[in-house]
């Protein structure tokens, strides 16, 4: 699963890599095996995905998975079940629904209650038929929506001495330090309490991280219980042409503009997304298009910036359109149609842990304006891609926003989000890009709060465009390629089936099954400490995600 580079005179470093996978053999040769998923919610969005697309292959490549049970805490509709179910024939699957599953935000019994709740569960889950043994694959515990499920579930899995892949896609300590409060209700009183509910020393405990900035860290201090699994993704036919002309009436009727050209922001509404940005570079680049962004906002958090990002549109009268996709799952088009539909898609995100639209992009063949985040370009290079309209900040020239009054804001809402902060963390912070830049310089919009966003987008498009284009050279030619509707398309490389397709995903997953054992010993507060290194570094703090009215 891992290779040592050698020379340069440096010390070896373990790298995750593609050439060394082994071939696939059943998990167990003699006994039937139960593959338990476990999530959350089953709602639309990416680990939902996901756990749609990898599953077929875990069951194919294992050659002995007799049953599937999902275990959530709120399921998805039952078009969603037949679909996941009919891609497993001649294998069983249950849904197992039990609310202490669910978000602990969203519940009402007391932590404590929710414990015992989740230790009777497991007791009926692990009972099985005697004939067969079970693997548990766990989404996003590392997100921390529910720490009693991460404490009872590791602890049920050591137990039985049942393999667990406890598989990462976002971290409770990276912009989400407003959950701290919660965390201590649920019994992390301190810093090391919460790294040891995220990452326990636990019997056959695997944990998986989906970009490789992350799977070096946990790797570090895991050795062979790290896995870097990025997630699944490969081109596929396009839909029919009539799925396409449909999708296509449909986005005119709910936009009540015939024809207008659409640019697709293929994601929830939430802070994080950084839409006002995608909303500034559709005017700039194509005036008269429409912005649609598919989601909703998914958490009480999210609506404020989701009201304030809808109203100023009214008002402005901007071609925004958001949460398109929200409402009933069967009566509206699938993303690969909106895709299809659409004339650009964009991914303006401040932060993703994979960033699924570059890839959703490339294999619809659309051309795609996408933030280059630091966390996944490398993995994306490393994948053979290519993205030619890439960008790493727009840049924003002062006179388009107030900036004493910008600055007074991020150093109030700076000095609150500090002050949540647990003591050891506060410490690690870095200064903020805005705080920390001369006064009259020009600022990254990423960098902006949500108020001063929308100053800027407040000004006339042929006003903001003529003072930003020399700050940001390379938007002139986008500019005259979008207004020929020739931006350009990131082929699908030949080689990116050994790091994307669901046969290699398949196999890396089950390798690291077949070789987990309860050997190494490690610190998971020093773990999360260099994590912290890397979250509360300059780079990743954005004011949009300090606090939900920014």
């Amino acid at each position: 699963m891992v290779a040592r580079p050698g020379g340069g005179g440096q010390a070896a470093r373990r790298v995750f890599s593609a050439q060394t996978i082994e071939p696939p053999v059943p998990l167990n040769h003699t006994r039937r095996v139960r593959l338990v998923v476990v999530h959350y919610h089953l709602r639309p969005g990416g680990i939902r995905r996901v756990i749609e697309l990898a599953t077929p292959h875990l069951v194919r490549a294992a050659g002995t998975v007799t049953e599937v049970t999902l275990l959530t805490g709120a399921r998805a509709d039952d078009a969603w079940h037949e679909h996941f179910a009919a891609h497993l024939p001649g294998v069983r699957v249950r849904v197992h629904v039990e609310p202490a599953v669910n978000y602990f935000s969203e519940q009402r019994r007391s932590p404590a209650r929710i414990a015992r709740r989740l230790r009777a569960v497991f007791a009926r889950l692990f009972v099985g038929d005697a004939g067969a043994d079970t693997v548990v694959w766990a989404h996003n515990l590392g997100v921390g929506r529910n720490l009693m499920l991460s404490r009872e579930l590791a602890a049920a899995c050591a137990a039985r001495d049942v393999p667990l892949v406890a598989h990462h896609h976002d971290w409770w300590f990276d912009n989400r330090w407003r959950r701290w409060p919660e965390l201590r209700r649920c019994g992390a009183a301190t810093l090391a309490a919460a790294a040891r509910a995220v990452f326990p020393r636990a019997g056959q405990m695997i944990h998986a991280a989906i970009n490789h900035e992350d799977a070096s860290l946990l790797e570090k201090h895991l050795g062979d219980r790290a896995l870097w699994l990025p997630n699944l993704a490969a081109p596929e036919p396009p839909p029919p042409p009539a799925r396409v002309d449909a999708a296509h009436h449909w986005l005119n009727r709910q936009l009540a503009h015939h024809d207008a050209p659409v640019w697709l922001l293929p994601c929830r509404t939430l802070r994080r997304k950084n839409i006002a940005e995608a909303l500034l570079l559709t005017r700039w680049l194509r005036p008269g298009a429409w912005l649609v962004v598919t989601g909703t906002a998914s958490s009480r958090d999210e609506l404020p910036y989701f009201a304030a990002l809808a109203a100023a549109a009214r008002r402005h009268h901007w071609r925004l359109r958001l949460g398109v996709l929200g409402g009933d799952e069967s009566r509206r088009p699938a993303i690969p149609e909106l895709l299809a539909a659409s004339e650009a898609v964009l991914l303006t995100s401040v932060q993703e842990g994979f960033g699924l639209p570059y890839l959703e992009a490339a294999a619809a063949r659309r051309p795609l304006i996408a933030r280059r985040l630091p966390n996944i370009a490398p993995d994306l290079h490393r994948f053979g891609f290519r993205f030619p309209q890439a960008y790493d900040e727009i840049w924003i020239a002062p006179a388009l926003f107030n900036q004493p009054a910008e600055r007074a804001r991020q150093q109030h809402l700076f000095r609150r989000w500090c002050a949540d902060l647990p003591a050891a963390a506060r410490r690690r912070v870095a200064v903020p890009t805005l705080l920390a830049a001369a006064d009259g310089a020009p600022t990254p919009f990423s960098r902006l709060t949500l108020t001063a966003q929308l100053e800027v987008l407040a000004k006339p498009a042929g006003e903001s465009w003529a003072a930003c284009a020399p700050l940001n050279p390379g938007l002139a030619g986008w500019r005259a390629r979008a207004a020929r509707q020739a931006l350009r398309v990131t082929p699908w490389p030949r080689g990116a089936a050994r790091w994307l397709g669901g046969a290699a995903y398949a196999r890396r997953w089950l390798a690291a099954v077949r070789r987990v054992n309860p050997g190494k010993k490690f610190s998971a507060p020093a773990l999360q400490a260099d994590f912290l290194a890397v979250k509360l570094a300059a780079r990743n703090l954005h004011p949009l995600l300090w606090h939900p009215q920014t």
